[in-house]
């Protein structure tokens, strides 16, 4: 198994000297290079980071590593990535790098882009549901929620295909979270457990929450309804919000109301501080 592992890092050496396409740039070459010494320092782990070594683009990297996540239950692998690498486009690649950078600067436990790719569901999810999303404004609706499905199976996050997500987001943590068909965020949010945007009955059309640029949601929070959760405000862990939130506001409780309004500067998706008060 030794030997084959240091043929594996070889050859992945060999595509960095050679500049395979999108190996070379930015992120994706980190996660590369971190990929290698990781297979080279726990060889029980070779399997694991063997979709990136494979892989001569980003674009391949994210799709492998995703399908072999999705795969469970007998669904085929190679279904996956021939689906998931038609509806891959160049801002997908580039929303994906920024939800990479997201969680490298906002949590402090991230030892590097390549145990974003390969470890953090909550990133995985978000990308999976990137990748509903484009099926979804294909016209490839069952597709979609197919692959829906499977992502909330694989992750335990339930994102609708038509849901509208921004870059630079942070689903941190991931499990339980619930993103309802309506629903909108946009970048440079952060999202922790257990948070559902959700709807507040049998209402239909418009019915879910829009979350605007630098929120943070904490742990818990159920917000139901369509309305404002206004930009750079912050809403406590284990709130119930029915009502629209005011920019730079903090909000808590059950229902939420006002606790404090913040600082011009503070961006509360980036400082990640659960302190209300």
């Amino acid at each position: 198994m030794q030997g084959k592992l240091q043929g594996v890092a070889q050859d992945a050496r060999a595509d960095q000297s050679r500049g395979l396409p999108g190996t070379g740039d930015g992120v994706w070459s980190t996660i590369r290079t971190e990929a290698i010494a990781l297979a080279e320092r726990e060889p029980m782990l070779r399997s694991l980071v063997q979709p990136i070594l494979i892989s001569s683009s980003g674009t391949q990297m994210l799709v492998r590593v995703l399908a072999a996540r999705l795969s469970a239950g007998g669904v085929d692998r190679g279904t996956l990535e021939q689906v998931m690498t038609a509806a891959a486009d160049g801002d997908l690649l580039r929303a994906a790098e920024a939800d990479i950078a997201a969680v490298t600067t906002r949590d402090p436990a991230c030892p590097g882009p390549c145990h974003v790719l390969i470890n953090l569901k909550g990133f995985q999810a978000l990308q999976a549901y990137r990748f509903t999303h484009r099926l979804w404004r294909a016209g490839k609706r069952e597709s979609a929620r197919f692959l829906a499905t499977q992502a909330a199976l694989a992750f335990d996050v339930d994102i609708h295909p038509a849901a509208r997500i921004g870059s630079g987001v942070m689903l941190d943590h991931g499990s339980g979270i619930v993103i309802g068909e309506t629903a909108v965020v946009e970048d440079d949010v952060s999202i922790l457990q257990d948070v559902t945007l959700g709807g507040t009955g049998r209402e239909t059309g418009d019915r879910h929450p829009k979350v605007r640029r630098g929120v943070m949601i904490g742990a818990g929070a159920k917000i139901l309804g369509s309305f404002e959760v206004g930009e750079c405000s912050r809403v406590a862990a284990g709130s119930v919000v029915l009502k629209q939130v005011t920019a730079r506001t903090t909000v808590a409780g059950v229902p939420a109301a006002l606790v404090r309004v913040h600082e011009r500067a503070e961006v509360p998706a980036e400082e990640m501080s659960q302190d209300i008060l």
